[in-house]
């Protein structure tokens, strides 16, 4: 008697895949750069977020896709005060943005009005690097705060990134962080990665990741 085994989540994640692709052409067509913003819980997406409007806009007209497990919408609310226009996704606890969930937040957003797409994912160090979102570059945040061997403890996620933005760098003097041993194992896992230190919370570095966005959407080009 034979077994027959279904690969569950290679079809989930083909299914994903293509919805990927037609969020890409949709951003493509409408001129949008975009970029799928990762980190853990505390490590200041939404600080970046408000930083990176005050930086841009209104020169950068910006959109911000928050993903949480909650409804509550706080961040979103942030993004929204700060200039941003915010959609809100409840994953229903789901431990990643998906797909799908991108294409209704999109329908909910007028791109013809945006040049600069943050997708906020849900805080995890796992589980959203496996989930292509059809963004154009995948960002890793990380903090001082969080400790150096990241890298090394979740190599999957600094893998994908096409940019890694250390925050809370005004803090280093006051840690036990290691830069140099946390910036050897990301450059081992990712050799050609963008890394930029930065303190949202007194602007330090900021200006040299806004730069970095604003030749990425002047180009239309990936990461």
């Amino acid at each position: 008697m034979s077994v027959r085994v279904i690969s569950v989540l290679e079809n989930i994640l083909q299914a994903n895949d293509q919805i990927a692709a037609e969020n890409r052409a949709r951003l493509d067509a409408a001129g949008v750069y975009a970029i799928n913003l990762m980190s853990s819980p505390g490590a200041g997406k939404t600080a970046l977020i408000e930083q990176t409007l005050r930086a841009l806009a209104p020169q950068v007209r910006i959109g911000m896709i928050n993903g949480d497990t909650t409804a509550a919408s706080l961040d979103a609310e942030r993004g929204a005060q700060a200039g941003a226009m915010a959609v809100h996704v409840n994953t229903g606890g789901n431990c990643h943005l998906e797909a799908h969930m991108v294409r209704q937040a999109l329908a909910a957003l007028d791109l013809s009005a945006l040049d600069l797409l943050i997708v906020e994912n849900v805080g995890n160090l796992v589980c959203p690097s496996g989930w292509d979102l059809g963004v154009h570059a995948r960002v890793v945040m990380a903090s001082v705060t969080e400790g150096d061997d990241k890298p090394y403890k979740y190599p999957a996620m600094y893998r994908v990134a096409d940019a890694l933005v250390l925050n809370k760098i005004d803090l280093l003097p006051y840690l036990p962080f290691n830069l140099d041993y946390y910036l050897q194992g990301v450059r081992l896992l990712k050799p050609d990665v963008q890394i930029f230190q930065v303190s949202c919370r007194t602007g330090e570095g900021i200006g040299a990741w806004a730069d970095w966005l604003r030749a990425h959407i002047r180009s239309g080009q990936n990461a």
